[in-house]
Formats: structure tokens, C-alpha cells, sequence
């Protein structure tokens, strides 16, 4: 019922681009993906297909499968399978760029989410449209973004809610946003998995759908 309602719903917006948007593929099948990359060069690898496709935001990562993963032990332990399918999408711009909320919305929760690998900086939002309850997650925030957040905290659809950070509080990545759509928070609290394992995969693809059908970034130039 949610995935219907968000393929309906006029398209949204997280990021303002003032050009267009360009899918990117960073999965295992991509050999050109700097794997193991410090956040600099992964950065720069970004940057320079941005510019080859004359575009301002690259996006994409939903379902995909991918090594960057390998470096932290968030994703990898003896105990679990290995973690490695995202299941958010990902939007690659500039650490400082400004993140709208994609609906109308309150906060649920925040937290700043530490560790190689991790979110940083999140906010989740809660939304309640036609008596369907669900939330939006962003993720690799800078630490300005939660610093006078409440819990209650309303926004509206478009309104400026964070912007992102560098790779010195966002997990160590290259600066990007990672959206995400969920039904179930599962009692999670500024936080819940964005990357999840082939074992799990049935479960987070029916609980987290793919936050496109919100924005339809494939068919959109700019805003």
C-alpha cells in the first residue's frame, strides 16, 4: 500500500540541483568504483563523472549490491552474515548542500550515529498521509543539522531540514545523503540499517521501498 501511494504522489524533492541528475552504478559490477578509496578520492571519482555527464547530482544505490562495505566492521562480523545491499538511495553532492524534507512531516528521532561506516549525523522524520504511517531517514548530516533539534520538531514538504557533512562526521564517505523510506521503524531511534544482508534481503525490500518511486529522479533534469 505504500509503494503504491508514493508512485502516485507528486514527485519530491531532498536536494536542490541546478542541473541535472545522473544515476551513477557504484556495485560490485562496476570495476571503476575506487574501492577501499579514501573519502577524498572516492570524492574526486564522483566529481569527475558528474562533470563528464555535464550533471550536478549523481543518485542511486537502491537493491545495490557493493564492496565499499568491506572497510568496516558495522557491516562485517563473525556473528551475521556480511551486510552489503544497500537499501536506501544515495544523492552524491557537495558536504554543506542543503536537505529539504521530501514530505510533510514531524521528527521522530535523531542521534549522531558514530563509527567508520556509519551515518553520522541522522534525522528520521514521521509522516502520516491518508492514515498511512511511515518515516524518511537522512542520514550523513553534519553535526549543525541536530545540534537544536527537538523531537516534535514539524516540517513542511520542501522546507530546508539539514545540510550534509564531510567525511570527518559522516562515517568517513565522500559527502552524500542517504534517503530512505520505511514503514516499520522497528522501535529504532535516530538510526536503523541501511545496508542489509543477502539473508535479510526479502524482508528489507518489502520494508523499505524504494525511496524513487517518491522522487522519480529518472525522470527529472532539475529542479
Amino acid at each position: 500500500m505504500l509503494a503504491e501511494l508514493l508512485q502516485t504522489w507528486p514527485s519530491a524533492f531532498v536536494i536542490k540541483a541546478d542541473g541535472k541528475y545522473i544515476p551513477v552504478d557504484l556495485s560490485v559490477n562496476n570495476p571503476d568504483v575506487p574501492v577501499g578509496a579514501t573519502a577524498d578520492a572516492f570524492e574526486d571519482f564522483l566529481d569527475d563523472f558528474v562533470k563528464k555527464n555535464t550533471a550536478s547530482v549523481a543518485y542511486g544505490g537502491y537493491l545495490e549490491h557493493r564492496n565499499l562495505y568491506r572497510r568496516s566492521g558495522i557491516f562485517n562480523d563473525e556473528e551475521s552474515a556480511p551486510r552489503d545491499i544497500h537499501i536506501g538511495l544515495d544523492l552524491w553532492a557537495k558536504a554543506g548542500t542543503e536537505i529539504h524534507a521530501a514530505l510533510d512531516g514531524k521528527v521522530h528521532s535523531f542521534a549522531y550515529n558514530v563509527g567508520l561506516g556509519n551515518y553520522g549525523p541522522t534525522i528520521i522524520l514521521e509522516h502520516d498521509i491518508n492514515g498511512i504511517r511511515f518515516y524518511t531517514l537522512y542520514g550523513h548530516l553534519s553535526v549543525k543539522s541536530i545540534e537544536e533539534l527537538e523531537i516534535g520538531d514539524t516540517y513542511k514538504a520542501g522546507q530546508v531540514l539539514a545540510s550534509l557533512g564531510d567525511a570527518s562526521v559522516n562515517g568517513d564517505y565522500a559527502p552524500h545523503l542517504h534517503f530512505q523510506i520505511i514503514k516499520d521503524i522497528e522501535g529504532n531511534f535516530g538510526d536503523y540499517p541501511g545496508v542489509c544482508s543477502a539473508t535479510d534481503l526479502d524482508f528489507y525490500r518489502s520494508n523499505c521501498p524504494d525511496p524513487n518511486l517518491l522522487l522519480k529522479l529518472n525522470l527529472m533534469e532539475s529542479l
